[in-house]
């Protein structure tokens, strides 16, 4: 070939992919995949992932945090295992450490990002400032000192090693956050009807923010009573949260389900029970609420008997399931309970409360009426603390109706109740917070955390033989082992710092 064609071959070539190029860039666009969500979606991704599809760390609530309350117990191990022995399963109790860093945190730190300096998005952006509080107290609730300043920084600052803060600088910034950032919401400015939570009504927004404040400065009632009437008087005078309509709560649909219910209905149904302690106080006490709450399969032999047409949510039928148990000795209990086998206890019913459908709450009107009630107990908050408590029992009984109308408790029911069981000042912290425990059920995290900050209800410590715990009930979740691999420098400080990681140490305000 010549020099000049040899030419003519190079130039064609290079028109040929020059014609190649052209348009190459738009034809690799992907139009169906988005580049950016709107902060609104974000925000609502970050709600959503709270509780679904496991970030909640739903086998985390069902094998440590139920079962360290006596709510619901299982007698198996194995993946199972947690609370119910006294024991760490890695398996379980790093859930909501993983999930909430790498999911809930990871869409709220965007929105706060993409917020923070849009002055038509103020109100997103402190709605994320007060989502970001509640997510770090469940965080640091669960584990103590976590990393909190330098987390979620690793994309927008590099920070791929964060240092651990601790819980008390953690508290002390969350109590500042909340009450900034609730006080700067305002419904002059732009909202978003797609707000999932509260419909962009900030009223609403306002009350939910400063009902959490109420419940993180009631944390530090032991530890810091000072700091905590300071913020009890400014959630107060922010403006609680007045009725159940107010309630944080994440509704379920039929295709977008309640994930504890999820793997009650399928794997996991015949493995797990209401305990013992918890089912007695509700029917010693003849609870209404008892109805709605529980189902048994009288006779049942094994899991298959648990059906429909063999069950019952009659009260005087109810057993719970002692604690302290593992699948073979709990044989020892049968006789003494009138039970056929360990399939016959009672379960939590999965048409009412744990319905596929069946609503999520967060911070309710009836747990703030209570933890007001325990803030004038203390001085810290004027009112009269036994009507505060008399409408929270009401309010709980009356929220009941949103699982169905098998839930649904009469009025004269609720009265009658309420006349029978009246605040006793002597015993006040004790009431508040066993109904607290009553409340709060199906909301693991809180419900733990209430029982350690108030040491309420007075419950008998897990006599399981092969208990790794040194206390009567485990204090803290241990920190992931891949935190050993991947941030080791820093987890050595916070052990040091906060004491050894295990189930025994602590928290800051576990006094």
């Amino acid at each position: 070939m010549s020099q000049f064609k040899r030419y003519l071959t190079i130039l064609a070539a290079g028109a040929l992919l020059a014609s190649c190029d052209k348009g190459f860039e738009n034809l690799n666009i992907n139009r169906v995949d988005p580049t950016a969500l709107d902060p609104q979606i974000a925000m609502n991704d970050a709600v959503i992932l709270t509780v679904y599809p496991d970030n909640f760390g739903t086998l985390g609530m069902l094998t440590y945090n139920f079962p360290i309350v006596q709510q619901i117990v299982t007698p198996f191990g194995s993946s199972l295992s947690g609370g119910n022995y006294n024991i760490k399963n890695t398996a379980n109790s790093g859930l909501v450490w993983t999930n909430f860093y790498q999911n809930v945190l990871k869409q709220n730190g965007d929105v706060l990002n993409r917020t923070k300096s849009n002055t038509n998005l103020t109100n997103l952006y402190n709605e994320a400032r007060i989502w970001k509080a509640h997510t770090f107290m469940i965080i640091s609730d669960t584990y103590g000192d976590v990393p909190y300043t330098e987390a979620g920084k690793g994309f927008s600052e590099g920070i791929s090693y964060p240092k651990y803060d601790r819980q008390e600088v953690i508290y002390k910034d969350i109590l500042k956050e909340l009450d900034e950032a609730t006080a700067a919401l305002d419904a002059t400015k732009a909202t978003s009807v797609n707000d999932i939570l509260y419909g962009g009504v900030i009223a609403n927004w306002k009350k939910f923010g400063y009902s959490l404040l109420l419940r993180a400065a009631m944390r530090l009632s032991k530890v810091a009573p000072d700091v905590a009437k300071t913020y009890v008087a400014k959630a107060v005078a922010g403006g609680l949260m007045q009725a159940n309509q107010d309630n944080a709560v994440i509704r379920h649909t039929s295709l977008y389900n309640n994930w504890i219910a999820v793997h009650l209905t399928a794997r996991e149904k015949a493995n797990f029970y209401i305990a013992k302690p918890f089912l007695d106080f509700l029917k010693t006490n003849n609870d209404p609420r008892l109805a709605g709450i529980a189902v048994r399969a009288p006779g049942a032999l094994s899991g298959a008997d648990q059906v429909p047409a063999k069950t019952t949510s009659d009260p005087s039928k109810q057993i719970g399931m002692p604690i302290g148990y593992d699948d073979v000795s709990i044989k020892n209990t049968f006789a003494a309970n009138g039970v056929a086998s360990l399939y016959d206890y009672s379960q939590v019913n999965l048409t009412t409360v744990l319905n596929l459908t069946a609503p999520e709450y967060l911070v309710t009107y009836a747990e703030t009426q209570l933890l007001l009630a325990e803030a004038v107990v203390r001085g810290w908050a004027t009112g009269d603390a036994s009507l505060l408590y008399k409408s929270a029992i009401e309010a709980h009984m009356r929220q009941m109706a949103d699982y169905g109308s098998a839930a649904a408790i009469p009025e004269a029911s609720i009265a009658a109740y309420t006349l029978a069981h009246p605040l006793d000042l002597t015993k006040a912290y004790e009431q508040i917070n066993t109904q607290y425990w009553v409340a709060s059920f199906m909301n693991g995290s809180e419900t733990w955390a209430n029982f350690r900050r108030s040491g309420f209800p007075a419950l008998v410590k897990n006599p399981y033989p092969g208990s790794e715990i040194t206390g009567n009930f485990i204090r803290r979740m241990p920190y992931p082992d891949g935190e050993t691999i991947i941030n080791k420098a820093n987890l050595d400080a916070a052990v040091a710092a906060q004491g050894p990681n295990d189930l025994n140490t602590p928290v800051w305000w576990d006094k």
